[in-house]
């Protein structure tokens, strides 16, 4: 196992590997993600402009088993910008996490751990960013695909130093498993102060 960190363009030649994992991985509930490799393209293609963006690879020889991705938020979508500009932040001095996904054999390594450790060193070693952040869909306690031994993983962003801050709320689009069209889905977000 290692992890390989890239910024902007230089992640290009993964991004196949990419768009499969995040597939694979966000089937799973809460995502329910139905899976697009056009969607992928777009969504890929948004943190490769960006030469100020991250991406982290957790890498077992030279298969791609997890990884997780960051961007300055001011070069993000306007969905995740909309709430913090409403709610007075300045955009320009978040580091936004885009996603962490590791196929599930290879949890509770400390991988996950790595991922966040990764974004927020490159955040501090920027000079610019005083806060981390993500967005985390939310889904109702009594969703008819919430299985039984769900356990969401807000207590392992609270161990992280991340606090969660439901006032800032959006909504994104994707097609969830058996829809036909894309939906909008709540996210709310999740905070860390790295002064």
């Amino acid at each position: 196992m290692r992890i390989e960190t890239f910024q902007g363009q230089a992640a290009e030649p993964w991004f196949e590997d990419l768009a499969r994992l995040r597939i694979e991985v966000f089937r799973a509930f809460p995502y329910l993600y139905e899976g697009d490799p056009a969607y992928e393209r777009k969504y890929l293609s948004i943190y490769a402009r960006s030469p100020q963006s991250l991406f982290v690879l957790a890498l077992d020889g030279e298969k791609v088993v997890g990884a997780s991705t960051a961007m300055p938020l001011r070069e993000e979508t306007e969905e995740f910008q909309r709430p913090f500009r409403a709610a007075g932040w300045n955009v320009g001095r978040i580091l936004h996490y885009g996603e962490s996904v590791l196929l599930p054999e290879y949890r509770g390594r400390g991988i996950g751990v790595r991922f966040f450790e990764e974004r927020e060193g490159f955040a501090r070693s920027s000079g610019v960013h005083d806060f981390c952040s993500f967005s985390a869909v939310e889904r109702p306690q009594d969703h008819p695909l919430r299985p039984a031994d769900y356990q969401p993983l807000d207590a392992f962003w609270r161990k992280r130093g991340y606090v969660h801050h439901p006032e800032l709320r959006t909504e994104f689009s994707w097609r969830d498993l058996g829809e036909a069209a894309e939906s909008l889905k709540p996210m709310s977000c999740w905070l860390k102060d790295i002064r």
